[in-house]
């Protein structure tokens, strides 16, 4: 009986240390942040450098969408406060400068999870979206130069995209945000990629006429992102992956 008991711990042992352990950031901080003014777009993304990850006065609602690599609130249900102005947080957290964003996310997820008292589940429920898919005369992206990554060269605001060293998912992550829909990539393509994008907003605020210089107003995005990236936005609809939020903590457990 002895030998068998031990048999089974040790077999125990053995599976439990097959089991790879989910990466973590080697230190962290979760802070509650006031919340923000005025009413602009928000464009919260996450920022990540030298291998700090960080997050200034953002909804539970935009890290989530990192954390798990969704670009729409349309994807996550749960408590209104989640993607409100009232709730904000600052995140702060380190890891190794070469840790790919597949192991960020990771990281992300288990840091919410423990400092929020994250729970959810996962649902197929069936969204429109816009796919962006290859134009018929190719796309026209150069990729990025291996010594860009990092560089901290990213430009993002209404009408405006800049970047030497941009992903397809940050790519189709702004353009859902500045969209207001869901922006789902399909080209294929994986990057990263020089980008370069201009285009006049449907309220028309954004670069506009210039006419000192004579410079004509900007396409709409859609033209924009097909002229100028060789891309294209079709409109579709099928099932989504959507976050369902159990439970989370408005005010994070200490540090």
């Amino acid at each position: 009986m002895r030998v068998r008991q031990l048999a089974l711990g040790l077999v125990s042992v053995l599976a439990a240390a097959q089991i790879p352990a989910r990466p973590e950031f080697e230190v962290a901080t979760v802070k509650s942040s006031p919340p923000p003014a005025g009413d602009l777009i928000n464009i919260n993304i996450g920022g990540f450098r030298n291998g700090k990850l960080t997050f200034a006065n953002a909804s539970l609602s935009d890290c989530l969408k990192f954390a798990w690599g969704i670009v729409s609130d349309e994807q996550i249900a749960g408590p209104d406060w989640i993607r409100s102005k009232a709730v904000r947080f600052d995140i702060v957290a380190q890891t190794a400068p070469g840790t790919q964003r597949e192991q960020l996310e990771i990281m992300l997820q288990t840091l919410l999870s423990e400092r929020l008292n994250l729970s959810l589940h996962h649902e197929q429920k069936e969204l429109s979206f816009l796919a962006l898919v290859p134009a018929k005369s190719g796309a026209r992206l150069q990729a990025a130069k291996a010594d860009s990554a990092g560089s901290g060269n990213n430009l993002a605001a209404r009408g405006h995209i800049s970047s030497k060293y941009m992903s397809m998912k940050v790519l189709v992550t702004l353009l859902s945000r500045f969209e207001r829909a869901i922006v789902v990539d399909q080209t294929g393509l994986a990057g990263p990629f020089e980008v370069k994008l201009e285009w006049t907003p449907d309220d028309g605020v954004g670069p506009a006429a210039n006419a000192a210089n004579d410079i004509p107003p900007s396409p709409s995005i859609f033209t924009a992102v097909q002229e100028q990236l060789g891309l294209r936005l079709e409109s579709r609809k099928g099932p989504l992956d959507v976050l369902v939020i159990d439970h989370a903590e408005k005010v994070p457990v200490d540090n």
